[in-house]
C-alpha cells in the first residue's frame, strides 16, 4: 500500500439512518473521529475493488443482494440484467426479509469479466442496498 500524503477536505451527502449506523458501528470500534472511519472504509473499498479486478478465468460466483423492494423501476431493471446476462446466471433465489427489504442470491458459471459485468450493472442501481460478489475456479 502506498504511504498516505497531505489530508483533503471533502463533503459528503448521506441519508440520517445511514450516518447513524455508521456513528454507531464507528463507536463500537473505538474510532476517534468520521474521518478516521471513512478512511478505513475507503481503504477497504479500495482493497476489494483491486482484489475483484485480478479475477479472471472460468469462474464459478455467487452474488448476493440486498435492495429496496418499493424503490420505483428497481424489480424491473434487476429483472433486464438478469435476462441479459442468461449465458452466466445459472440460478437466482429470492427472500422477502421484511415489507421493504429483499434478499436476492443469483449463482453465476462463466468467464470472470461477464460475472464482475453483472455485479457492477447490478451495485449500480438505485435501491440497491448491499452487493457482494464471491467467486472460486472451476474445478478440473
Amino acid at each position: 500500500m502506498e504511504p498516505e500524503q497531505e489530508l483533503m477536505r471533502i463533503g459528503v451527502s448521506l441519508p440520517d439512518n445511514l450516518l447513524t449506523r455508521f456513528d454507531e458501528i464507528l463507536s463500537k470500534r473505538g474510532y476517534s473521529s468520521r474521518s478516521e472511519g471513512i478512511r478505513d472504509a475507503i481503504r477497504s473499498y479500495i482493497r476489494y475493488y483491486e482484489w475483484s479486478s485480478e479475477v479472471e478465468g472460468d469462474r464459478i460466483g455467487v452474488i448476493s443482494m440486498t435492495y429496496d423492494h418499493d424503490q420505483r423501476g428497481l424489480i424491473d431493471a434487476l429483472a433486464d440484467i438478469q435476462h441479459e446476462h442468461l449465458d452466466v446466471i445459472r440460478s437466482s433465489m429470492h427472500f422477502h426479509a421484511d415489507k421493504k427489504t429483499c434478499l436476492e442470491v443469483i449463482t453465476l458459471h462463466g468467464d470472470a469479466e461477464e460475472i464482475k459485468r453483472v455485479a457492477e450493472g447490478l451495485m449500480a442501481l438505485k435501491g440497491v442496498e448491499h452487493l457482494k460478489l464471491t467467486t472460486i475456479s472451476t474445478i478440473k
